[in-house]
């Protein structure tokens, strides 16, 4: 797995002087830091307690020299990759990684030796490690030939240097991988890597805790507080919270928050952007009577740059004459909400945002009902709509949503909840977080498994919300000085590299960032590469995947697919669609092949040898 190098610590064997070497090494010292806290003791008068810990010291000593001894090791099976009717997919990955560091079935089509002397797993995503990349073969698409079976990666050479040095001198093997979707559309390959099946004792005892959940549900059925959000809940889903409930709020100018002090109400809004969003519109229903007691349109303080109309539905004729102002709409607000009163909403944190209001009783219909993949991706209200009420909204395509519409919605969204119970909603695939499943695995502590997630943006409250740490990151620096830093304390850390993805224009860069050009994006994802392998303690598993290729061209074509979709649900006649926002039989066929390009993907496997 590991690309054999003279000397140095990509050697995947250990002789027997290395062997020996180690128990020698700068580890043994650390072992005997165990022994102060004893020498202390025995100045006091007790020597026993001296003895005491040698004894634990030299356990110590022996269970390291035993694993030293006995490394890990990794064989792919082209037996069993042959036999697959696909390429590993992203769900596999994850499944071995469970398998390595937690108490996981193995996997066939790897082979792994002495997997107890396993210290550690480091995966770091990098999308953008594609065969073209790194100057790989391509894919064979010779019928004879199988796709899925590992790609040899050709040794260092001076007189045809790799784009990404570190991957040729430390990998021999990049496995191909497929994306989770289907034929016109890739899902995320972030959540098809935290998300998967709960194990088969877990699963029972959800069921049983189901049941007597359904047992307890006689009992105030109508009544909607048992939905509302928690104050967790609302920090960990960045609901703006009022002062007197926690004491993290921090809101800055032009915010209020409802006075503390029964109606309950449904709000929603639009808002558009000049160089950020900004309300435009507000609509609240009175849940008891079903009639609209407000239903303002809003005066933005900045200039229009976007109307956003295919969403807020909001148009430059609407605002001509409007005078009011957000200020104006939070004191009609404030008039007809006390503490006591329940906000509903889909969603509801962006809403309150918009607003600059702050409200301590809230539910939720994008966290009371469950997204078809679990945990943390959330359900669309339009979706849901459709699923559980069985009707469709928001179908004026360009007109763009009406916010009395989505309000009723999430009115009839929770009195469907009501009447079903606390389950109805929830798919019943009992999936869960490969977090969660490591935290309750005793094969390394009896604790669980620490891990880490290092990311974009606030991994906290989404796929790292189950961490142990989650480090919110700004750049690719960021993501591997936060690997660095977790490393010592977590056995599986979880790192996402975006700058190389950037480069290529596969994704898009924060405002005020600058993108690097290929060359650079590689070469500074070599050093930290290099960096993060240089740290890692022997005997550590690290895992790299890109998990799909060049999505612009399946994006390009789908965002096409759903302006036709639009239209049709609009209920224009196919011969008025616009010939712009057609869609014919040659594209559905270029969409299908653009999406099976897309989802195809790289993983690079190896342990890092003792030295």
């Amino acid at each position: 797995m590991k690309r054999a190098t003279s000397g140095g610590s990509a050697s995947p064997h250990v002789g027997p002087e290395k062997k020996k070497a180690r128990l020698d090494s700068p580890h043994s010292n650390a072992f005997a830091l165990l022994s102060s806290p004893a020498t202390d003791q025995k100045n006091e008068g007790d020597g026993e307690w001296t003895k005491v810990g040698k004894r634990k010291q030299k356990k110590v000593r022996n269970v390291e020299a035993k694993h030293s001894n006995n490394p890990p090791r990794f064989f792919y099976s082209s037996r069993e990759i042959t036999a697959r009717k696909e390429a590993v997919g992203i769900s596999d990955l994850r499944e071995l990684v469970i398998h390595l560091i937690g108490d996981g079935p193995p996997q066939p089509w790897l082979k792994v030796e002495n997997r107890s002397s396993i210290q550690k797993v480091v995966v770091a995503q990098i999308p953008g490690l594609t065969n073209a990349v790194l100057n790989l073969p391509p894919l064979p698409t010779n019928p004879t030939a199988n796709p899925n079976l590992p790609i040899s990666i050709p040794a260092p050479a001076p007189t045809s240097p790799s784009p990404l040095p570190f991957v040729s001198q430390t990998f021999l093997h990049a496995l191909p991988t497929r994306a989770p979707g289907d034929q016109s559309k890739m899902h995320s390959v972030l959540g098809a890597f935290f998300m998967g099946p709960v194990s088969g004792e877990e699963k029972k005892k959800r069921i049983l805790a189901r049941l007597d959940q359904e047992r307890k549900q006689h009992e105030g059925e109508t009544d909607p507080t048992k939905y509302m959000l928690s104050a967790e809940e609302m920090c960990n889903n960045e609901y703006p919270v009022p002062s007197y409930v926690s004491d993290v709020s921090q809101l800055g100018d032009g915010w209020v928050e409802t006075p503390q002090g029964r109606k309950w109400t449904t709000v929603q809004k639009r808002c558009l952007t000049e160089d950020g969003k900004e309300l435009t519109r507000v609509c609240v229903v009175d849940a008891d009577t079903e009639k609209v007691v407000l239903d303002e349109l809003v005066k933005p303080t900045k200039p229009i740059m976007d109307y956003l109309t295919r969403f807020s539905g909001i148009t430059a004729d609407h605002l001509t004459s409007v005078t009011t102002t957000l200020p104006m709409v939070q004191e009609k607000l404030l008039a007809l909400l006390t503490s006591r009163t329940i906000l509903l909403g889909h969603s509801l944190e962006q809403d309150l945002r918009a607003l600059k209001l702050a409200h301590p009783r809230c539910i939720d219909t994008a966290v009371m009902y469950h997204h078809p993949r679990g945990r943390p991706l959330k359900p669309g209200l339009a979706w849901l709509t459709k699923r559980w009420c069985g009707r469709e909204i928001q179908t004026r395509g360009e007109s763009g949503h009406d916010p009395e519409e989505d309000a009723r919605a999430c009115l009839e969204l929770l009195k469907k909840k009501m009447a079903g119970g606390p389950g109805f909603g929830e798919f019943k695939t009992d999936q869960e977080s490969i977090l969660e499943r490591l935290s309750r695995s005793t094969s390394r502590a009896t604790t669980g498994v620490a891990s880490a997630v290092v990311d974009y943006g606030n991994p906290s409250t989404w796929h790292g919300a189950k961490a142990t740490v989650a480090v919110a990151c700004k750049s690719d620096t960021d993501i591997l000085n936060g690997m660095l830093e977790t490393l010592p304390q977590c056995h599986f850390i979880f790192g996402r590299f975006m700058e190389l993805s950037e480069a290529l224009e596969w994704s898009t860069p924060k405002l005020g960032t600058a993108t690097a050009s290929v060359p650079d994006a590689l070469a500074a994802l070599n050093t930290r590469l290099q960096s993060l392998h240089a740290a890692l303690p022997p005997r550590t598993a690290l895992l790299l995947f890109g998990g799909h290729s060049d999505p612009r061209s399946m994006a390009s074509l789908g965002q096409q697919k759903a302006k036709f979709e639009n239209e049709v649900r609009s209920g224009r006649p196919p011969e008025e669609i616009p010939k712009e926002n057609g869609w014919t039989t040659a594209e559905g066929r270029a969409l299908e092949e653009e999406t099976g390009r897309a989802r195809q993907g790289l993983a690079f496997l190896c342990l890092k040898a003792e030295g």
